[in-house]
């Protein structure tokens, strides 16, 4: 007599048990074997560099961590028109331009030095930056680029008043250091520590040391344009009586060669020493500075089998 072997309910759980132990196992060795592949097949083997963090070495009226590469020139004319609610009368600040004319060396691919004349208050200006630290992807990835800035600016007035204007009275110097990351080819963002010491202040109870905290960006909106943000924070302690946080908003056009920047923003100023601590609009009461920057570079020494 045949005796089929049937399984009671505990016998099924049993059996299904070890089923699925069974196939949990042979998934997990597979998993297992794909994800030594996949680590085999991505490990990277090279360090790559991440370039044009920024468009220009101008965020808007502050420097980006980016720099001419060695043998370059750059050309900037930068122009801030009076207030937009200075009225009709001064054609809604047209009639108040002021201009700074600038020149900029990549005496390496990672130091440039440059000059300015400013005609607000009639300053010079030259300065050192410094790439110290590139963002690289890859084998020893470095998340970030950092680059160093020291700058100085001479305040060339006329002066009618009895007091003696000598000239290291007439110096103020800024020091920043720019640390920016570019999260995608879109987006990137900056932050500068800053910190501008002028030798001579307008009273005894100011400081001659001001310390800021900026922060900026970079948002790409198509493959020639980009909307840029810039905003200096001041710090409580040493900050001059009267002065604003500066704020800045503008539109980067790339064209060619050139890079055209709009914007609008609350300081007058085009170096440091004015918008970091001489800054007195009110962005949110129509003191609104618009400007511009015009960028164009000029190779001057070529590299050796490069940009022949």
């Amino acid at each position: 007599m045949l005796h089929f072997y049937k399984p009671t309910p505990s016998r099924w759980g049993f059996m299904l048990l070890l089923a699925g132990l069974a196939w949990t196992r042979t998934a997990c060795a597979q998993d297992d074997l794909l994800t030594q592949l996949e680590s085999q097949e991505t490990k990277p083997t090279k360090t790559e560099l991440v370039d044009a963090t920024f468009k220009s070495t101008r965020l808007i009226s502050g420097h980006t961590v980016q720099t001419p590469g060695q043998g370059t020139m750059v050309f900037l004319i930068s122009h801030r028109f009076g207030t937009l609610n200075s009225g009709a009368y001064n054609f809604f600040g047209l009639d108040q331009a002021t201009l700074r004319l600038g020149f900029e060396y990549g005496l390496t691919d990672r130091l440039t030095a440059g000059v300015g004349r400013s005609s607000l208050e009639k300053t010079f200006d030259g300065f050192l930056k410094y790439k110290a630290l590139r963002q690289t992807t890859g084998l020893h990835a470095m998340p970030v680029s950092v680059t160093l800035f020291a700058s100085s600016a001479l305040n060339s007035l006329k002066y009618s008043d009895t007091y003696e204007h000598t000239l290291p009275r007439r110096l103020a110097y800024t020091y920043q250091a720019l640390i920016a990351r570019k999260f995608s080819s879109d987006l990137s963002l900056q932050l500068m520590p800053t910190l501008v010491h002028s030798n001579l202040v307008a009273t005894a109870q100011e400081h001659n040391d001001v310390y800021a905290l900026g922060f900026g960006g970079r948002q790409k909106l198509t493959k020639r344009t980009s909307l840029n943000a810039e905003y200096y924070y001041l710090l409580p302690a040493g900050k001059p009586t009267g002065v604003r946080n500066a704020l800045a908003l503008g539109v980067d056009l790339e064209t060619g060669g050139h890079v055209f920047q709009l914007h609008v923003t609350n300081s007058q100023g085009m170096i440091e020493k004015f918008f970091v601590s001489g800054t007195r609009g009110n962005f949110f009461n129509g003191d609104l500075y618009f400007g511009f920057n015009v960028n164009r570079n000029f190779t001057i020494r070529p590299k050796q089998g490069f940009r022949k």
